[in-house]
């Protein structure tokens, strides 16, 4: 009896140890049934598969609370995932983000509210996945390089101006969450995006209502956005709502709309974009919006900078269309491969984008290659286009636009190296070419005077961190 009694007593001890050892350390999280490996952080739940090294996170609109995502396990979006105000996502490099299939509201996505930051730092060696679900780094298991919609998207809200007189809710996310984005504090740090890959999104919520592959709504400077690549996305690859987010070395290719989006005062700072569109889908290569209003003459206007880019179309649309009083600065780029070339909206009703280029210098082209576009000729590289019933563009819109074309010190060329040939997309042009570009006089800008997104002879700085340039 007395051996017994020993017995029950170290038992119970040693179950009163793990229980007491377990419930003092702070951030280990308090299970829920542990038979069922389920736990709560707030008001998120997390779900683990022991055998298949995974997580499944599904929120209730709290957000996921201050917390890490290790490499070592795959973590699934179930449903609409927020990183709230106060919280910070740390995901380390090499981790996979995978999201569950979706429409409407059943759809997932990872959203960066208001005051709340991702610090997703990868490296070339161990870029940050974010794709669909049941993927691989390499994209086996049927996820080829042109697979679309097999998940939301990446959105990141922040307090930087927009020209919207209130703030407004982001696009891509149901009504019953809360996700605004906008105010007046241009610095904004939404944390950190470096050699992250987002593959395969595009759900649509309804009403034709797509994710983008990455989403920024009046994200800050303070927020660094370097070496991403956005592949295969039903709708837009980045689409910016306002704000003055700087981004370097990014990739986007095969996605079903437009290559970059931008709207509502976006003023921010761009260097070394590329994009290389799908033979068979694909919007233009840049679309670009300006105001907000009835008169679109709200401010700040849109006027980002952008240097060295490389857009690669796939022979049958537009390269960039202005409208909506939208302005803006492309220098030193290489444009190839598409049909139609630059448009610049008119309208008679409104402010215009065309003002923006002729009588307020908002809106410039300058050292940058048209090649293998609107059929090789300066008439139909820089165009006028007109808003049926809202006026005829001056007659000498024509003669203006190609002054502006010659006297910036852009030009036709026909390399072979850069653009969509024989159903290869070439980005590196050749030693000795493409280098009449002028230096960024800004501190920000790498400064470099060849033209397009890589050094001509040089290497691609997408090449094995992306699925588009896998190293196999």
């Amino acid at each position: 009896m007395k051996k017994n009694y020993l017995k029950v007593t170290a038992i119970l001890l040693a179950l009163f140890t793990i229980v007491f050892s377990s419930c003092d350390k702070d951030d280990d999280p308090t299970p829920v049934r542990e038979i069922s490996n389920m736990y709560k952080i707030g008001t998120t739940t997390y779900t683990t598969n022991k055998e298949t090294k995974t997580v499944t996170i599904n929120d209730r609109g709290e957000g996921t609370g201050t917390r890490t995502l290790s490499a070592d396990t795959v973590w699934i979006l179930e449903g609409f995932v927020f990183v709230a105000n106060g919280q910070t996502l740390t995901i380390e490099p090499g981790t996979m983000i995978q999201g569950k299939p979706g429409q409407a509201e059943n759809a997932s996505a990872l959203i960066v509210k208001q005051g709340g930051k991702i610090m997703a730092e990868g490296t070339a060696e161990k870029p940050i996945v974010f794709t669909g679900l049941g993927d691989t780094y390499t994209g086996e298991n049927g996820y080829m390089k042109q697979i679309q919609g097999l998940w939301g998207g990446l959105i990141i809200l922040g307090k930087a101006t927009t020209n919207n007189s209130v703030q407004k809710r982001i696009e891509g996310v149901p009504e019953e969450y809360s996700a605004f984005y906008g105010g007046n504090n241009d610095n904004d740090n939404s944390g950190v995006l470096k050699y992250v890959s987002i593959r395969h999104g595009g759900t649509d919520i309804g009403a034709g209502n797509e994710i983008n592959g990455l989403t920024l709504g009046g994200v800050g400077n303070g927020t660094v956005i370097d070496y991403i690549e956005v592949i295969s996305n039903v709708d837009d690859g980045v689409e910016f709502f306002g704000g003055a987010p700087n981004l370097k070395h990014i990739l986007v290719a095969f996605c079903g709309d437009d290559s970059y989006d931008y709207d509502e005062g976006f003023h921010g700072k761009g260097q070394f974009w590329v994009t290389i569109q799908s033979e068979s889908s694909g919007d233009r290569l840049g679309e670009h919006d300006g105001g907000d209003g009835d008169d679109e003459t709200a401010t700040p206007y849109a006027k980002p900078i952008i240097y060295n880019a490389t857009y690669i179309g796939n022979g049958n649309g537009k390269v960039i269309t202005f409208r909506d009083n939208a302005g803006g600065v492309y220098a030193n780029s290489i444009f190839a491969s598409q049909s139609k070339g630059i448009d610049v909206e008119f309208r008679d009703d409104k402010a215009n984008s065309l003002d923006q280029l002729v009588s307020k210098d908002n809106l410039d082209i300058k050292n940058c290659l048209f090649n293998q576009v609107a059929n090789q000729t300066i008439a139909k590289a820089l165009t006028v286009s007109e808003v049926e019933g809202h006026g005829t563009a001056p007659s000498t819109t024509a003669s203006t636009l190609a002054s502006h074309f010659s006297d910036n010190s852009n030009s036709i060329s026909s390399l072979n190296t850069v653009g969509f040939n024989n159903g290869n997309h070439l980005l590196i042009p050749a030693t000795g070419e493409a280098n009449n570009g002028v230096a960024p006089t800004d501190d920000w800008f790498n400064n470099v005077t060849y033209q397009g997104a890589f050094a001509p002879g040089g290497n691609n700085w997408a090449q094995g961190w992306t699925l588009t340039f896998a190293s196999n």
